[in-house]
């Protein structure tokens, strides 16, 4: 057989393989799977194109090749570091790549009680307060995450620049996006906000306690 044939059988094969993976990759509901099934439809594609001089083919998929490893790639490390902030210190800096910079003079209200949420909110620098509760936020806070998972997602509390700063913005819109890409993201997120509620209950509870205390009465000493 000779070389034009192989050549011929090679793309024919390499065709209907690829044809299946691109089935399978339209099939696909979440992104990880997703870029795993493109990234092996991209390898096939360029082997086949090899044989059979299809250049354009060739540089289609050897430029996508690489584009969709780096996509699997920040998607397995972003469930990797949600992963990792709920095991440890609870931090949100895995959202900062999704963010938006907006800065913030003292005196500015970020959003109101009862108004319609559509966003939460990544203390960078400055001082924050949430006026009803008289609750400063620190450095590395997040805060507004709870009107995503209100049923009215409405704020529960005001939110007011103390002291100028910086926060990151994220939409709801964008995260419930990378949860439809990956699930697991969404799990971690769950739980990070979880743990991040209970957090702030316990302090919560703390100050109450110590505004519960009754002062100490010096009793009064022998004559």
């Amino acid at each position: 057989m000779d070389t034009s044939h192989l050549a011929e059988h090679a793309g024919a094969a390499g065709s209907f393989f690829a044809s299946i993976f691109v089935v399978a990759t339209l099939s696909m509901r979440t992104m990880i799977p997703l870029r795993v099934f493109a990234i092996l439809t991209n390898i096939i594609l360029i082997a086949t194109a090899v044989p059979t001089h299809n250049y354009a083919t060739l540089i289609l998929h050897a430029v996508l090749l690489p584009v969709n490893t780096y996509r699997l790639h920040q998607m397995l490390q972003l469930v990797r570091n949600v992963k990792k902030s709920v095991n440890s210190d609870l931090s949100m800096d895995w959202l900062r790549p999704f963010t938006t910079e907006r800065k913030c003079t003292a005196g500015e209200v970020l959003f109101y009680k009862d108004e319609k949420a559509d966003s939460m909110f990544y203390i960078v620098s400055g001082r924050f307060r949430l006026v009803e509760s008289g609750i400063e936020l620190p450095v590395g806070a997040l805060v507004g995450e709870f009107g995503m998972l209100s049923p009215s997602n409405t704020r529960t509390q005001t939110l007011e620049c103390v002291e100028t700063g910086m926060v990151l913005s994220v939409t709801y819109d964008q995260v419930e996006q990378l949860y439809v890409q990956n699930p697991a993201f969404g799990f971690y997120l769950l739980r990070l906000f979880s743990a991040r509620l209970f957090e702030n209950i316990a302090t919560l509870e703390q100050r109450l306690a110590q505004h519960a205390t009754p002062p100490q009465v010096a009793e009064p000493k022998p004559a």
